[in-house]
């Protein structure tokens, strides 16, 4: 307000009381005014939108709005222009509803002079101001409140995840860890009594074992890496249709062993598409690995591939065991398995390693399940154009 002349909005439908008021501020000496008049309310609200203003002076008896029934008309129209009322001697009462419905003061029109006039539209602005200044305040602090309860929240999610998690870990490694060394005690001890075929089978046990353990580190490495956003996507070329085939190539011991008829099927020739194959490989590895345990000896497996204008579809069908509703709610967090997954073995960490690598891509992943009747898991991977 320093240094520049302060804009005054008259609203008053009387010419006598505007020429006086503006006689008044004409006489300041101490600040600069420039006054714009208007006489009715929709005046005001056309000459706001137009122009900017410090104040408003605001009498309350106007052709087109009466009493207090402009205040929050001009106040929506523009919260941050201070507002005073001027009324008539014996509508003092009015004068103070008005104040408390938003206006910032009021003046008595016959009590009014240069100094009062003066006065009463710089303490208006300067209290607008410091009114407008604690709100913001109020505002930032609240947002502050928030984000810190949010972090704080946040915070405890994470300490009860890493709780969870190291609990969890603990237990998988301790038992290929147990069988390590139940079996190398069985060696050690009875070497000399067990024939060549124990001897192999107990060596075989604990290549099993390491071999679930050298897993389980690779897994909570990636979940890791994925929880740090150290996951990065490197995209090469792929040709789609021989990476499934080879997937299922590699699984064909155990289709096999469980006598299991997997369809596989691609809607059309592809294109090498550009995307990471090692994630790809989690993803479909898993999903595919799931079919294959939870289907039932002799079932049926499809596979299907499908191209999509800017993406690509893998649709897994099994007709296995299901999944309940409420796993399915928590199908994609760390080391949680189905009620239902009996003796099955698993880590529970692979389809929350399949949800951080589709992420990671930018996909979407989607399930349909019933228990009893199957899974059908179908990721939509966007594509690149090469």
């Amino acid at each position: 307000m320093v240094g520049h002349s302060v804009r005054i909005l008259l609203i008053e439908d009387s010419l006598a009381e505007a020429r006086l008021l503006q006689e008044y501020l004409h006489q300041a000496e101490s600040k600069q005014f420039v006054l714009v008049h208007v006489k009715r309310l929709q005046e005001a609200l056309n000459e706001l939108r137009q122009n900017s203003y410090d104040v408003i002076l605001l009498d309350l008896t106007l052709p087109d709005s009466q009493g207090l029934s402009s205040l929050p008309v001009l106040i929506a129209c523009d919260p941050s222009i201070p507002i005073v009322v001027l009324t008539n001697t014996n509508d003092e009462d009015l004068a103070i509803a008005a104040v408390r419905q938003g206006a910032q003061d009021y003046l008595v029109k016959r009590q009014v002079n240069v100094n009062v006039l003066v006065r009463a539209v710089c303490y208006a602005i300067e209290r607008k101001q410091a009114f407008e200044s604690l709100r913001t305040l109020n505002t930032t602090l609240e947002h502050r409140v928030e984000e810190r309860t949010a972090e704080l929240v946040k915070a405890q999610e994470i300490n009860q995840f890493k709780s969870e998690f190291v609990s969890m870990l603990s237990h998988d490694i301790r038992n290929p860890l147990n069988t390590i060394l139940l079996a190398a005690g069985l060696l050690q001890n009875n070497e000399d009594k067990l024939t060549q075929e124990k001897k192999r089978s107990h060596l075989q046990m604990i290549r099993v074992a390491i071999k679930n353990m050298a897993q389980i580190l690779d897994e909570v490495s990636l979940i890791g890496k994925a929880e740090s956003g150290k996951l990065q996507c490197e995209i090469i070329a792929i040709d789609l249709e021989a990476f499934c085939r080879q997937l299922l190539q590699e699984a064909q011991l155990t289709i096999n062993e469980k006598q299991l008829n997997v369809i596989f099927t691609c809607n059309k020739t592809l294109n090498e598409a550009l995307l990471d194959e090692t994630l790809l490989r989690h993803i479909l590895g898993n999903v595919l690995g799931n079919a294959i345990k939870y289907s039932l000896p002799g079932g049926t497996i499809k596979f299907e591939l499908t191209a999509q204008n800017h993406a690509v579809m893998f649709k897994i069908q099994d007709w296995g065991i299901g999944i309940s509703q409420e796993d399915q709610k928590q199908l994609f967090q760390p080391f949680h398995r189905g009620d239902n997954v009996g003796g099955v073995a698993g880590t529970g960490l692979g389809l929350a390693i399949v949800k951080k690598c589709v992420d990671a891509h930018g996909g979407e992943i989607i399930v349909n399940s019933e228990v009893g009747f199957g899974t059908t898991f179908t990721v939509i991977l966007p594509l690149i154009n090469i």
